[in-house]
Parts: structure tokens; sequence; C-alpha cells
């Protein structure tokens, strides 16, 4: 018999059978800072090997998480595998040209091109990644198909794209009448602030989503177009395994959203892992990861980063830099969307 210990800290969401628990911001002020030394402990017997009874769960970053999770839900509900799940999810905020930081309709780079990044990875820990691909609609898709047809993990550019040519998947044209009027009115001053948070939240807007199936299984997916109006060629963290998305089926899983160069630098989604193989909760662990950017950045008032983690009980955690992140969750009957405060701010 394993004894998990679970810290007492922040908005972390304990989901399994018996319902949904949260803790309180003031408790998250108690805790020091850094390594988690010193926090109250709380012991949880977990049988070695086995899997929680209960339903699935699905949960996503920033309010267009909601319609994703609802998409994903469908799947899990019918007994299917967590990975088809997220990838089913994320397509829908890909496909929705009202969402400016994510596939149709992603505001493009400075010369006026929309390039997109993704990933997924299932619960044996097969991987798919695409960076800087052009005029296909649903890149988490490319991304399954490198997977699962290819014996690599990324392809990039040209590349990718002849690749989902090849695939069937359609071409299009990915700049709508929105933000083509977006990117013309940036171009008249060319002012580059990616880090300004508090000018432009929707910047840093990706979709990152984790689930867990009726067998036990975790996957996850992320998504997005990148950073309004960056450098032609820029690749963020999303198609990065490991930073924007990590998964372990026998400990969890989690991903990131935010500026990416911060969670590369940090490798924060598999940071978060594997802070959770050695004890902590999913939501101490999502704190730890925001420490080590703020520890290694003066300047971290000026960005924002929010991680997002599921263990394999499915607890569910969540850490931000600024106050204004959002993870949206579905649980059985339960569809919620959380703000995750301004734990940082308080902290710091």
């Amino acid at each position: 018999m394993t004894t998990r210990r679970k810290f007492l800290i922040g908005a972390g969401a304990g989901l399994a059978a018996l319902g949904t628990r949260k803790f309180s911001l003031a408790q998250s002020r108690d805790l020091p800072q850094g390594s988690g030394v010193g926090l109250q402990l709380i012991d949880e017997i977990v049988p070695p090997g086995a899997q929680p009874a209960g339903t699935p769960v699905v949960v996503s970053t920033w309010n267009h998480g909601t319609a994703a999770n609802e998409a994903a839900w469908n799947v899990l509900a019918d007994g299917g595998r967590a990975l088809d799940a997220v990838e089913t999810g994320v397509r829908v905020t890909e496909a929705d040209p009202s969402i400016s930081s994510v596939g149709y309709g992603g505001f493009p780079d400075r010369d006026g091109h929309v390039t997109l990044d993704s990933c997924l990875m299932d619960e044996h820990g097969n991987a798919g990644a695409v960076a800087f691909l052009q005029d296909i609609k649903h890149p988490v898709s490319v991304a399954r198909a490198v997977m699962e047809k290819t014996p690599h993990v990324m392809l990039a550019g040209e590349g990718a794209r002849r690749f989902a040519v090849e695939q069937g998947f359609p071409t299009e044209d990915l700049l709508t009448d929105s933000s083509r009027r977006e990117w013309k009115k940036w171009s008249a001053e060319k002012h580059y602030t990616p880090w300004s948070q508090q000018s432009n939240p929707a910047n840093h807007d990706t979709i990152s989503q984790l689930a867990l199936d009726r067998h036990g299984n975790l996957s996850g997916a992320c998504t997005t177009s990148g950073l309004a109006f960056k450098m032609h060629g820029r690749v963020g963290d999303s198609p990065i395994i490991g930073a924007a998305l990590y998964v372990d089926n026998d400990i969890g899983a989690a991903c990131a959203t935010g500026v990416g160069e911060e969670v590369m630098k940090t490798v924060g989604s598999f940071l978060i892992v594997e802070l959770m193989r050695q004890g902590m909760s999913p939501n101490a662990a999502c704190r730890e990861a925001v420490e080590r950017i703020v520890q290694k950045n003066p300047d971290w008032r000026n960005i924002q980063v929010g991680y997002l983690a599921l263990d394999r009980a499915g607890n569910v955690g969540s850490y931000a830099i600024q106050p204004n992140f959002q993870y949206a969750l579905r649980n059985g009957d339960r569809t919620e969307l959380t703000n995750v405060a301004d734990r940082a701010a308080a902290d710091h």
C-alpha cells in the first residue's frame, strides 16, 4: 500500500467519485516560498496501480475551454479514449473564428501570416507535434498524424504543411477579416509588446486540455496561433513536449498557457509532473513551477504564465503569475469555470 501526500494549498480540486474539494486563497497565502518545505500534509492511501472509481474528468485553460470541454466530454461519456477526447475538444477552439489566439481567426505574425503550433500526448507516452504550420485549420489533428503515421515527434514549417496535405487535410486562408483589421491597425505603428499581459490579456490565451477517461488513462493536447504580431518564424512552447504539455499515465499530466519563452526555459509541464511524482499535489506542483519562473525573471510582473495539472486520481490544480487566469472543468454533471484569483500577486 502506498501513501500519497497531498499539500493543502490554492485552488486545487479533488474530482474523484466523492465530489469536488477546493482549498482557499487564505490557505495558499500561508505557504512559504520556493521548495514547499514545512507545508501541512494530508495523507491519502492509494493502493499501488489502482485507478479511482467515478466519472472521467476534463479540464482546459481559459474560458474558451468550456466549449472544448463539452465536446471532449461527449467522447468521455461514451467510454471513449482520453486522447480522442482532447483532440475533439481543442478542435472546437481551433475552428472558432472569434478566438484570436488559436487556429482559424488567430492573430497573424508581423508579416500577416497565421502560423500555428500544436502538440498532443497519450497514455503510452507517445507524442506528436507541429510547429510554424500554415494554411491548415486543425494543427492538433496533424500533430496526431505525425505521432501515429511517422517515426517522428515534430514536423515544422513547409514540411509540416506538405505532410498535412499528403494526409488529406484541406488548405485554407486562416486570416479572417477581423484578424486582418487588427493586423493592419497594429502595422500602422508596429509597436511590439509581446509580453504585455496588462495591455492585451488575450495575447496569451493558448488552449491546453487534459483528460482522464473512465479507464483511468490520461492524455493532453495544446494548440495556439502564438503571440499576436510575433516575429515571423517565432515558435513558442505549444508544440514542445515537456514545456507546454507532459503526460505520465502513472502520475498525472500538466499543461501550460502564457508566455511560451518562460515555459520553455523552465520545462514547466515536465517539472510539474515530476513534482507530483515526488508527492506534491497538482496545485502545489503548479505553484512551484510558477515560483521557478518568478525566481529567475526579475520582470515577472509583466508576463503571464498559467499552469494546469491533473493527477491519475482526478485531482486538479492550477497556479498562475497574474490574476486573470481561468480554467474550465467538466466532471459528470459539473461544468465549472474557475478564476485562479490573485494568489501570486498576494504572495509576492
